[in-house]
């Protein structure tokens, strides 16, 4: 969406925005023969690649496939859910210190590390801290009044009104089968844990410390933000968001004390810079869902949307909050509850790769959900945004997971087999756009600042590191587009996607859909 407000005065405070953050971290006792590239890759396990035959992904699947991410690029996964639990995607947890025996073992979880590690990978798993599973032994002891876990969980009292809704809008207060209410935001099969009691508190650390002895370098926090928000009134509270920020400061100091190096990043839902930046003080990262919103209309309607200068308005909100923030940042185009990119674009392939080119460019550490890079397609329900990635051309091929029906969308095309030697093929391009940002510092690790010329359908920004700076340049639409450059500045062009990419004249000529970067 346009955003005029920005004006003037954002340009002069982007501009200041130079200063370059840390370059992104090896995994710890990595072995790398080339810079990190800071892009990680999101997998579900189940529908990733099957070792033993039984149509579900597996932990050893993972490992397996290494070598594929390694030559993408790939500097860290982050695995979906691996705990024990009674649902398909692992949200709800009735095991924390567990692995899901349809996925493998922890000996599986530790191999897994192991080799990752060797390839300069890193590993963070899903902590689903807000609530378990109503199948956690917790909770079954909870249902008991006089059990030691009752206060693990919320109960509606007497004068509790139960019908009260949710931050979201829906039921907050759900009925066991004794007729007690239990708080439970997302799903009855989801009780919410009780925070405001100290073992809780304790627990989830030491099972934080638990995962990190087992050599995960860090988490993806589930649902961030709603420790303390559970209802209307505490959507915006200062005093809710106050308590869930204590809670993860918290958190992170008692991770330190395994592993002071432990990387934790926030899924913090919210339409806003603002709302997000505080969760960056005791948070390494969180999600930038405002901006993966802009950059899928931005390349829709083909046209920057000021896309830059709400950009650099984000990166100042953030570093008003701590000082290199910014590159804090994980942009992203879509996960596993939202449709899929390619299904956000219509299925039409020079959009996806425009996305794709701008979140390679962004500041932070981007992520890809698994098949992104393929053009995998998916839309609601759920089930179906996290369908079996697409290994070989056949569906019947060893490895391929069977445990949910594959979408005709997802034919033999899109799959690795069929892509992996097209030089032309969406997989090579992120390849590609993933190497520009291993052999670029500045787009690793620099600052941002808004290029002014860029036109309606040009989207450009400056990356500084050090004394090395670039100009990104995109062009959204179909057309051929020009951009003046000043003189004798940015003339030598470092990276280009597309043929017919020129630079005379004190311009640079971009051909339909193409991106360049110049020094």
């Amino acid at each position: 969406m346009r955003r005029p407000w920005l004006g003037a005065l954002l340009c002069a405070t982007a501009m200041a925005l130079g200063s370059p953050g840390h370059a992104a971290v090896p995994a710890h006792g990595a072995s790398t023969t080339h810079p990190a590239s800071g892009v990680w890759y999101e997998i579900f396990v189940r529908s990733w690649y099957d070792t033993n035959g039984d149509g579900i992904g597996d932990l050893n699947g993972v490992t397996a496939k290494l070598d594929y991410l390694q030559k993408l690029g790939i500097s860290g996964i982050w695995l979906m859910p691996i705990n024990p639990s009674p649902s398909y995607h692992g949200y709800d947890v009735s095991d924390y210190e567990g692995v899901n025996p349809q996925y493998g073992t922890l000996a599986d979880f530790r191999n897994l590390v192991k080799a990752a590690h060797a390839r300069g990978i890193r590993v963070i798993i899903d902590m689903v801290a807000n609530h378990s599973s109503n199948e956690n032994p917790w909770f079954l002891s909870a249902l008991n009044p006089k059990s030691p876990y009752r206060d693990w969980y919320t109960w509606a009292g007497k004068t509790t009104d139960i019908d009260m809704p949710n931050a979201f809008g829906g039921q907050a207060w759900h009925q066991a089968k004794d007729g007690q209410y239990y708080l439970s935001i997302f799903d009855p099969a989801m009780p919410d844990l009780n925070y405001d009691n100290p073992a809780v508190r304790a627990k989830m650390i030491g099972i934080g410390q638990f995962w990190l002895r087992q050599g995960a370098d860090g988490f993806r926090l589930d649902a961030a933000r709603h420790i303390y928000v559970n209802f209307p009134s505490d959507v915006g509270n200062p005093a809710s968001i106050a308590k869930n920020i204590a809670w993860w400061d918290e958190y992170r100091k008692g991770l330190d004390k395994v592993d002071p190096h432990a990387y934790l990043v926030g899924e913090v839902t919210r339409d806003e810079a603002a709302d997000i930046a505080p969760y960056l003080k005791p948070l390494d990262a969180a999600f930038n869902f405002p901006i993966a919103k802009q950059l899928i209309e931005a390349v829709k309607a083909e046209r920057n949307l000021d896309l830059a200068r709400t950009l650099a308005a984000t990166y100042a909100t953030y570093d008003h909050v701590a000082s290199g923030a910014m590159q804090k940042d994980a942009p992203f185009l879509s996960n596993h509850d939202q449709e899929r990119v390619m299904s956000q674009l219509g299925g039409d392939p020079a959009h996806m790769r425009v996305a794709a080119a701008l979140l390679m460019t962004l500041p932070g550490e981007p992520y890809i959900y698994y098949g992104e890079e393929l053009g995998m397609r998916g839309t609601k329900p759920d089930p179906d945004l996290r369908t079996p990635m697409r290994w070989d051309r056949s569906l019947d091929a060893r490895g391929e997971t069977t445990w949910h029906v594959t979408s005709p969308a997802n034919g033999g095309p899109i799959s690795v087999a069929a892509q992996q030697t097209d030089p032309h093929s969406l997989l090579n391009w992120y390849r590609m756009l993933i190497d520009w940002r291993i052999q670029i510092p500045a787009l690793r690790a620099g600052g941002f600042a808004v290029y002014p010329q860029a036109s309606d359908q040009l989207v450009a920004w400056q990356r500084t590191d050090g004394a090395d700076t670039v100009l990104v340049v995109h062009n959204l639409s179909g057309t051929a587009q020009s951009l003046p450059l000043p003189v004798g500045r940015f003339h030598k062009l470092l990276r280009h996607s597309r043929p017919d990419t020129t630079v005379a004249d004190d311009h640079v000529q971009l051909p339909p859909y193409g991106s360049a970067i110049l020094q």
